[in-house]
């Protein structure tokens, strides 16, 4: 039995959330005081400093969590720091004999957690992890070689084959005062010192017009999504112009809900037999946790050729009027043009446009797929380390179960198929507003002053493309 004069530290990472939060419901059942404490940790070995886009989001979950746990007796504490330095900080302030944390799958994350937890063990503390982040975690999915998966059809086959899903938590219907033995609260940071949100100047303009970071907004979208488009998700996911996905994606990034949680509702929604439309949005959870295997099992996913073939292959480092044409959104192809704006507005891009923007960028430019990966890590809210790279890296060809090397998304062709009317052209290039459906997908043909023509030819940068590929397949 814990100590009488014993308290205990949350610490949360990636799981801003009171709901189906198994270290804060554990710590809870303690019954003992509770200080919970998010860590901005800018300095431990190998973490991966957020981007733009996510530093905005972080800045509006954190102060959504704060008021959640307000609400329930308790205080977030906020600490900047290496995170080894400041969690033996906070036991000393407060005497905390129970460290609680959900596991993290990236190697940098684990490694500075397994450091804490020999810590903790070398100063008589105890320290428990917990499964929370995703529906199987990655050491438990592997093939019947023993090991990892390449190809998802295959491992989401056997993440549902081999066992049920785990039913959510509740979340506690009260939390333990933050007021440690000793008489005093830990100190806390403001969230304004950390200066996380933009300014000079602020583009945050789009984002907060675009979304609800928190708990509350992740339900709200969680149950507009199930109410209306997952009935047909499986048309609607490709159409940019309506609303046919359920851009859970940020809210799932930052934890402020739990795949679990989705799972559950789905099910509770759907108690008889889940529709095809629905399976196919949970096939796309499964490829977030594919995403996090291969991440898993690949800890430099973001700076290395999965294949390790492509590191012969001949990218050409694109000029920087063509990086920034397609940064901006000036290609001269309307669908990337679109996409890349829409992502400059709301810190989001439809999937479809994000597979034909990225395409453009490695295929038709010839550039390195990191350099796409970046320019996302830094401007999208859902951007997390696992899911970035491996989709980048799917449509380069230098990643596992990869589209294949010919495979180029022609961006008039998806936009005549996927946007026939032109409406989301029509939404982020106001230029091209004046064009009927026909004439929107190859403004060039009529001339549109005020918009670019295109950057390259498709024919011909397709041509250069294929050859490049050959070459890497021949040698």
């Amino acid at each position: 039995m814990p100590s009488s004069a014993a308290t205990s530290l949350v610490w949360l990472r990636d799981d801003l959330r009171l709901d189906d939060n198994p270290a804060l419901t554990e710590a809870a059942g303690l019954g003992l005081p509770m200080a919970v404490v998010y860590i901005l940790d800018e300095e431990s070995e190998g973490l991966r400093p957020l981007g733009g886009a996510a530093r905005w989001w972080l800045h509006h979950s954190l102060s959504a969590l704060s008021a959640s746990l307000e609400a329930k007796g308790s205080r977030l504490v906020l600490r900047r720091g290496a995170a080894e330095d400041v969690v033996a900080e906070l036991v000393s302030e407060t005497g905390a004999q129970h460290l609680l944390w959900n596991r993290r799958y990236g190697l940098p994350e684990r490694t500075v957690d397994a450091a804490i937890k020999a810590w903790a063990g070398d100063n008589g503390l105890g320290a428990s992890s917990y499964h929370a982040n995703l529906l199987f975690e990655p050491w438990t999915v592997r093939t019947g070689a023993g090991g990892p998966y390449k190809v998802f059809t295959p491992f989401w086959r056997a993440c549902l084959a081999g066992r049920e899903v785990r039913d959510p938590l509740d979340p506690p219907r009260s939390l333990p005062s933050p007021a440690s033995p000793r008489g005093s609260q830990p100190r806390s940071d403001t969230l304004e010192s950390w200066h996380l949100l933009p300014s000079s100047p602020d583009w945050s303009g789009g984002l907060a017009s675009t979304w609800m970071p928190g708990e509350d907004g992740a339900r709200h979208r969680l149950e507009e999504f199930l109410a209306g488009p997952a009935g047909n998700y499986g048309t609607g996911r490709n159409l940019p112009a309506v609303e046919g996905t359920s851009r859970l994606s940020p809210h799932l990034r930052f934890g402020e809900m739990s795949a679990f949680r989705v799972w559950r509702e789905i099910r509770r929604r759907f108690p008889e037999k889940v529709p095809a439309d629905v399976g196919i949005f949970r096939s796309e959870l499964g490829w977030r946790e594919f995403c996090w295997h291969l991440l898993y099992a690949n800890p430099d996913l973001a700076s290395r050729n999965y294949r390790r073939e492509f590191d012969r292959f001949e990218w050409q480092p694109p000029g920087k009027e063509e990086l920034l044409a397609w940064q901006q959104g000036r290609t001269g192809y309307p669908l990337v043009d679109a996409g890349m704006r829409q992502l400059w507005q709301t810190g989001w891009m439809h999937n479809r446009v994000r597979m034909a923007a990225a395409s453009f960028l490695v295929k038709n430019l010839l550039a390195d797929w990191r350099i796409g990966e970046q320019w996302f890590w830094d401007t999208l809210v859902d951007a997390d380390a696992a899911s970035n790279p491996a989709n980048w890296q799917w449509v380069a060809g230098s990643g596992a179960d990869a589209s294949p090397y010919y495979r180029i998304f022609n961006p008039v062709t998806q936009s005549r198929k996927f946007d026939a009317t032109g409406a989301y052209l029509r939404r982020f290039i106001p230029e091209l507003a004046g064009l009927d459906g026909k004439a929107i997908h190859e403004p060039w043909k009529t001339g549109v002053p005020a918009y670019p023509e295109p950057l390259v030819e498709l024919p011909e940068s397709r041509a250069r493309a294929l050859e490049a590929y050959q070459k890497l397949k021949d040698a």
